[in-house]
């Protein structure tokens, strides 16, 4: 095996070396002046004999370029606003050094121009849909998660950011993936403000340069960079408040001066809000009814660095960092009653629980980019470093009477203590290869993860507690993946342009329970193709199909066999015999007048896997499983589209219609819940003043069927008035979300083993928050889109 891993990942080097081996190239320098002074940004290109421009450069500050080119005869072209055109013959046979190009000021071309055009909000690329913040009115006075749920086709409910017909996405910031997940990943995103955010690209189907791993597609959040010699600072603050309260303080930070690129973002949140859960489950012989309140904390800090150098004018390091430290202790209150099929009441079970919980990571990257000549071609290197360290002390006690036997009262108390490390190193090597025919890019990456588990159950009941060895599992697991891509992309015509990709992973995995002397291995070795063509018919229609197939890995947590309990009668169990999930991903979008969006999609994904209910009638045990259960056929449609027909109401609204039809395993016995789904949302803001807006937001969710749930409709109503103060500097935000109380999971029905389970999850998705946004220093930015390069092993760990 050692053997086979050592020829691949030379393979894969080899593979990577080869753009250097292309490269036979000589260099052309010169300096460009006017009578006074070097000029810089003038644009030099080498044009042929065809009149097709080879290579260029733009000048530095001193006037000076550098142009790598191969032999031959060219013209010499230098452009710039202000001066006339400058041109000359040269033959070229080695590197060359030219007499200093003077250029004379054109007093014609000196007059002043304004510039009218603007962005679109929207734009419809080959491999993704961008959502520009920066020239939004709705979504660029508001917070990161604001302007998420302005972007056409996302979904946000019960904490989990979602793509129409993808499920549960990814979520990336500057092309990282985020390592939080849940209210963390909220609260975070609500300290962003979008006046820092200059795009966010919605990726249905990622191209074959990212990880082949998750159904749910890619949002990238992309921060805006200072201009040269500028800064500036954000800070923010919001008071939320539902039965519970919380509190959370943000800065982010960006400097840039010469070769010197640094930002700083640093979150807290303290508080906590109320989780309330009910849970029957319905037998020919028993009734089962189990209500669960819960103080959820929300105390957490992140802190974001990074920095950027340039070695020389070719070569850029960078160095990020980003670190998360979460308490999110519980206080839990449980009620377990217990009815015959007369529905007479037989038992009560009373919990109450204590969940100290200590979540903390930390993620290195160090990443190289190097210009290989002035034609686009570019290498980067990335090794990216992530260590998660989880400890749960989880305490609970039950009292359980019987209402006919006064005198009968059981008391027990157990102690589940648990904790994991997962570690990753990768490495990763991109080329992006721009050629006369086409553009190409490819590389590779090498991934190596480690997760260990220690889980010890205690009865409590006696003193000292006592150490349950059949509750009790520790768990390793490794996995290896060696991975490479290829893709190019080609403008057949003006109208046409096809993007092809390929990316190739194999995987090992090893599985080990010391406790049960169990081990699981698996080496898989898959193809992951996509395909994208766009067509733009004319100015007012634009077509874009896509396909690409991904795959589904089970989570760390999802692979350990061990059971975490909930309380005294209900646990979480591992599966270590979870196989991962394919699926095949086909999107067809058209853009009308770039604000009437069309959308159709399908999926079908094999050996699909999920949580899996399941109710002990007899030991009166409700059971978290993890399955591989289902083939899923998911298809929909949707419509989007932007009004702004007036200064003072702007508008984005969406509706979709979904639907999904499943095949069950044979050894699952559940009933299917096939169904359509209704889902519309709409977002308007109304400028009551130049500085005073009024944001009415709403969406709706039909009663609807999938997989194995049914659940009830669900809608909310969000309401809040933003005002600009102080040269728009400090802005104040007053918001109430789901007004109704209505947003919550509910009524969400499966009948597993001939037991119906109805459960209903309320979040405190309704709330009322303050917050103030106070931003100061230079307003030039430009886009930042740096990357760690372990993003799929980030999400994999749920963290």
């Amino acid at each position: 095996m050692r053997k086979k891993l050592r020829n691949k990942n030379f393979l894969i080097a080899l593979f990577l070396l080869i753009p250097y081996l292309a490269i036979c190239q000589i260099e052309v320098k010169g300096k460009i002046k006017n009578n006074t002074a070097p000029v810089p940004f003038a644009n030099v290109a080498l044009v042929d004999s065809l009149g097709v421009v080879k290579s260029g450069a733009t000048t530095d500050n001193n006037g000076a370029f550098t142009i790598k080119t191969v032999k031959g005869a060219y013209t010499i072209k230098v452009n710039l606003w202000g001066y006339k055109s400058w041109d000359k013959k040269v033959s070229l046979e080695n590197s060359t050094i030219l007499d200093d190009i003077m250029l004379i000021s054109d007093s014609k071309n000196l007059e002043e121009v304004v510039i009218t055009g603007k962005k679109r909000v929207f734009e419809q690329q080959m491999d993704r849909l961008v959502f520009n913040v920066e020239n939004s009115p709705t979504a660029g006075s508001g917070n990161a998660l604001d302007a998420l749920k302005i972007a056409p086709g996302l979904m946000i409910q019960n904490g989990t950011i979602s793509i129409l017909g993808k499920g549960s996405s990814q979520v990336m910031v500057n092309g990282k993936l985020m390592q939080m997940s849940g209210d963390d990943l909220i609260s975070f995103l609500n300290s962003i403000p979008a006046g820092n955010i200059k795009k966010i690209e919605i990726i249905t189907n990622p191209p074959a340069q990212y990880d082949a791993g998750g159904n749910g597609g890619l949002i990238n959040i992309v921060y805006k960079e200072g201009m040269r010699n500028s800064w500036k600072n954000s800070s923010s603050f919001a008071y939320d408040q539902n039965r519970y309260s919380s509190f959370t303080l943000g800065n982010d930070f960006l400097y840039n001066k010469n070769k010197l690129r640094f930002s700083l973002g640093l979150n807290g949140s303290i508080g906590a809000y109320r989780a309330l859960e009910s849970f029957d489950a319905f037998s020919t012989n028993k009734l089962q009814e189990l209500d669960s309140d819960t103080k959820q904390k929300k105390n957490s800090f992140t802190g974001r660095a990074s920095v950027d150098y340039d070695l020389t004018k070719n070569i850029v390091l960078g160095l990020m960092y980003l670190g998360n430290i979460r308490r999110p202790d519980q206080d839990n209150k449980s009620v377990t009653q217990l009815f015959d099929s007369n529905h007479n009441l037989e038992q009560i079970i009373q919990s109450k629980g204590f969940n100290d919980r200590e979540y903390n990571s930390n993620i290195y990257n160090m990443n190289v980019m190097s210009k290989l000549d002035t034609l686009g071609r570019k290498l980067t290197v990335d090794f990216s470093y992530l260590d998660y360290n989880v400890k749960q002390n989880n305490s609970f006690a039950t009292n359980t009477s019987v209402p006919n036997d006064p005198a009968f009262m059981q008391q027990r108390s157990a102690i589940n203590n648990s904790g994991q490390t997962i570690e990753n190193f990768s490495a990763k090597v991109d080329v992006e290869h721009p050629t006369k025919f086409a553009n190409f890019s490819y590389g590779g990456k090498l991934s190596f993860n480690k997760s260990n588990s220690d889980v010890k159950f205690f009865d409590a009941t006696t003193n000292p507690p006592v150490l349950d060895e059949s509750q009790s599992n520790e768990f390793e697991y490794k996995e290896n993946i060696q991975a490479l891509y290829a893709s190019g992309s080609k403008k057949i015509s003006s109208k046409l342009s096809l993007q092809l990709g390929l990316r190739m992973e194999n995987t090992t995995t090893e599985g080990f329970s010391k406790t049960i002397n169990q081990t699981n291995k698996r080496d898989y070795f898959k193809l992951f193709p996509t395909f994208y063509v766009s067509y733009a018919a004319n100015d007012k229609n634009n077509f874009v199909f896509n396909y690409g197939r991904r795959i589904n890995r089970p989570g760390f947590n999802d692979l350990n066999p061990y059971r975490f309990y909930l309380n005294n009668n209900s646990y979480s169990v591992g599966n270590p015999f979870l196989q991962p999930s394919f699926s095949d991903n086909f999107d067809l979008t058209h853009t009308f007048k770039k604000k009437l969006s069309s959308n159709l999609f399908f999926r079908v994904t094999n050996d699909n896997f999920g949580i899996f209910f399941t109710t002990d009638t007899e030991k009166d045990l409700q059971v978290i499983t993890r399955k591989n259960y289902s083939k899923e056929y998911y298809y929909g449609i949707s419509e989007s589209y932007t009004f702004d027909k007036y200064s003072w109401w702007t508008s984005q609204s969406s509706l979709s219609l979904l639907g999904s039809k499943t095949t069950l395993l044979d050894d699952i016995n559940a009933e299917v819940q096939n169904g359509v789904r209704v889902y519309f949302n709409t977002n308007n803001t109304f400028s009551l003043t130049k500085t005073t807006k009024l944001e009415v937001n709403y969406w709706y969710s039909s009663k609807h069927k999938r997989g194995l749930f049914e659940n009830g409709q669900s809608h909310s109503l969000d309401i809040g008035v933003r005002q600009s103060l102080l040269n728009d500097n400090l802005k104040v935000v007053l918001l109430i979300t789901d007004l109704f109380n209505t947003s919550y999971l509910n009524n969400s029905i499966s009948i597993v083993n001939g037991v119906k389970q109805i459960g209903n999850f309320n979040y405190s998705n309704r709330f009322f928050r303050l917050s103030l946004l106070y931003s100061f220093g230079s307003k030039k930015v430009k886009a930042d889109n740096r990357k760690f390069g372990n993003e799929e092993e980030q999400r994999r760990s749920g963290i």
